[in-house]
């Protein structure tokens, strides 16, 4: 049975159809979500020049790769993302909390190296999850899918809320998954990594 409470479902970016429509980690978590997003963009390197951008991720790590000045005024970063892949934010595993500077932070609930990491965010009213997957074409191109499912406590202010909700959603994921696109990108045709 369809959820009355879902509002919009697949209006992400890039994606095929295919993509859109395959499981991924996490789509068990938000039981009934109000809106999922699957989100995609092919990267001209391997997955391991992928993975380390996505594990440094993080408040005073390497930050989100999006629109810094946004994410600097929402409180979420603090200073501008790295360029540079950071060697002491190379280990991520499952129970770690990828911070943020304005909660909820990010818990890890499932990682699989140069595959994929799967966010499960439980606090009062919210329910949501992040999995970034990363599927190597070939040994020069990788796709970076990021499905977010989210279920929130319905209030009148956030029915008032949701279409800029929503759109800021859609642009700062854009920007995100091209951020470290243009980083892989780099990563691969430099080999430069500190």
């Amino acid at each position: 049975m369809k959820n009355p409470l879902t509002f919009v479902r697949n209006f992400g970016w890039g994606a095929t159809d295919a993509e859109t429509i395959h499981p991924m980690p996490g789509d068990d978590e938000v039981k009934q979500p109000m809106s999922v997003s699957t989100n995609a963009v092919s990267i001209r390197a391997r997955a391991t020049d992928v993975w380390p951008w996505l594990v440094q991720m993080g408040y005073r790590r390497g930050g989100m790769y999006s629109y810094d000045r946004i994410d600097r005024i929402l409180g979420i970063l603090d200073a501008p993302s790295a360029d540079r892949i950071i060697p002491e934010f190379q280990h991520l595993e499952v129970g770690d909390v990828i911070p943020m500077g304005k909660p909820p932070s990010w818990p890890v609930k499932a990682i699989e190296p140069n595959k994929s990491i799967l966010i499960v965010i439980r606090e009062p009213g919210v329910e949501v999850t992040w999995c970034f997957m990363l599927d190597e074409i070939d040994d020069k191109q990788t796709r970076i899918i990021l499905r977010v499912r989210t279920r929130l406590a319905m209030t009148p202010m956030l029915l008032l809320s949701l279409p800029i909700m929503y759109f800021g959603q859609f642009l700062m994921i854009r920007k995100m998954l091209l951020g470290i696109k243009q980083r892989a990108e780099a990563l691969a045709q430099n080999g430069i990594k500190n």
